[in-house]
């Protein structure tokens, strides 16, 4: 196998990678396929592993922040074409607060 043929299986390989693929799967991601896709289930796990070795207290924070609102809103949010109502509002403005009160008392009130 020469260099051009181990270049070429390479750019076929990398080819889903490209700038217009990416910006295409971020066009049509929702919230439910965010939380089913491999890639950002991955990614969220290399950070969350990447903020336990460092002990990065705001990388985690982050991370809790970004993953308690996608189910919120996964678990709270009416489907397409349904109106909001109190069944679903409040759900979600208290799921919104407890997520804020555990910030203010991480960052705020705990001490280490």
């Amino acid at each position: 196998m020469d260099n051009s043929e181990l270049l070429q299986k390479t750019a076929d390989k990398l080819s889903p990678f490209e700038t217009a693929h990416m910006v295409e799967f971020v066009r049509h991601l929702t919230v439910k396929s965010a939380l089913s896709s491999p890639w950002i289930v991955c990614g969220f796990l290399i950070i969350a592993f990447y903020a336990v070795i460092v002990r990065s207290k705001f990388v985690l924070a982050v991370l809790f922040t970004t993953i308690s609102l996608l189910l919120l809103l996964r678990y709270t949010m009416p489907a397409e074409g349904d109106s909001l109502n109190l069944s679903t509002t409040l759900p979600f403005a208290f799921g919104g607060l407890a997520i804020g009160a555990f910030l203010i008392y991480l960052f705020f009130i705990k001490t280490e």
